[in-house]
């Protein structure tokens, strides 16, 4: 039975890796998304514009602002010099956010009262403008510290702010591990989907079926080359997440491995569910892509999952990639335990079992 199941892979193999341009579809997409996706797919604001209307002549509100143009999220200020302005700044996407400083604003300051700043905000580019109002937020809080400081005013209270697990906000220890869930999905879901419906497509399929191999075996031979092709692409992504963009890596390779391999067992028995219900290669890859993108979407990569309504998250529960990006996330950045990580890994096994029974069934009964 091993010997018939490892010359179905064998040749499984061969059929992707038979040519250059197989063997280049399977590495340059990678490397391509590598190389952008840490700098391109990234909530942080940048290189914005910051409008500044002042109404204030004093020494402080001239500070502030000098403050301002020294962040990173804004590298171009725009003084305004009436409410046309400042209306045309929004309007035309002149500026992301625009500052108002009303006339008594230095004043206040300096007398230790409550200054008013007005922040108008452009809602058709909401999350960037939340972001960089926290930003705007975090230099004002910063000025009237040291500005109290200064003048020898006790604060109140005081908000120290530690990152865990990642000091310093880099986003790319966001990315890279999501990446290793993100990839790994498109690849295991072509390469499954594809097959069944290649060989029904090129009328090779019934020469399986005459063949020693039963439908599991069949099975498993469309499984195993998935397998080992996602495992290296992992494998690239996790190497140069480590010693190229220097993320340290906290986990068990162990554990990551153990939990990647259900993951995907779970993602190819999905797509063997696809290609046992489409008749051809076009139909299986429509199928990959509407199970894709709300995969990915609903995964709580882009968003957090606690963000969705309470049916849609019951609904989510059998998404393999948002169970497995808590997975990579805890063990990449958090050195998770295996303890703690059965949590996120008991639901890939269920869904790896349910998925792939239901691919043997189908793949069954449509031979019947």
């Amino acid at each position: 039975m091993l010997f018939r199941i490892s010359t179905l892979i064998i040749k499984e193999l061969r059929t992707l890796l038979r040519d250059r341009q197989s063997r280049a579809l399977l590495i340059v997409p990678v490397v391509l998304q590598l190389a952008i996706f840490p700098f391109a797919a990234t909530l942080e604001v940048k290189n914005n514009t910051l409008g500044v209307f002042n109404q204030d002549a004093g020494a402080e509100s001239v500070e502030l602002i000098q403050r301002l143009s020294r962040a990173g999220a804004f590298t171009r200020l725009v003084y305004l010099h009436s409410e046309d302005d400042l209306r045309q700044a929004v309007a035309r996407q002149e500026a992301l956010i625009v500052l108002r400083f009303q006339p008594e604003f230095s004043r206040a300051v300096a007398a230790g009262r409550p200054a008013q700043l007005q922040a108008i905000l452009d809602g058709r580019r909401s999350n960037s403008a939340q972001i960089a109002l926290g930003y705007v937020r975090q230099i004002l809080q910063g000025y009237l510290d040291d500005h109290n400081t200064a003048q020898r005013r006790v604060a109140s209270s005081e908000l120290v702010v530690r990152h865990w697990f990642n000091p310093n906000l880099d986003y790319v220890r966001h990315i890279i591990p999501s990446l290793v869930a993100i990839i790994t999905t498109i690849s295991t879901l072509i390469v499954t989907s594809l097959s069944v419906a290649r060989e029904r497509e090129q009328g090779t399929l019934d020469q399986l079926l005459v063949s020693p191999l039963t439908p599991g075996m069949i099975m498993v031979g469309k499984s195993v080359p998935a397998l080992i092709v996602a495992t290296a692409q992992a494998t690239l992504i996790l190497t140069a997440g480590v010693f190229i963009y220097r993320i340290p890596f906290q986990g068990s390779l162990a554990l990551l491995y153990g939990s990647m391999f259900f993951y995907i067992l779970a993602l190819a028995g999905f797509g063997l569910l696809i290609s046992s219900v489409c008749s051809t290669q076009q139909q299986a890859f429509l199928g990959v892509f509407s199970f894709m993108m709300p995969a990915v979407l609903l995964s709580g990569f882009p968003s957090p999952v606690e963000n969705m309504p309470r049916w849609l998250q019951y609904l989510d529960w059998f998404n393999p990639v948002r169970h497995f990006i808590v997975i990579v996330k805890g063990v990449f950045l958090k050195d998770v335990g295996l303890r703690e990580l059965m949590h996120p890994l008991w639901p890939l096994m269920v869904i790896a079992c349910i998925t792939l029974i239901g691919a043997n069934w189908m793949f069954r009964r449509r031979l019947g």
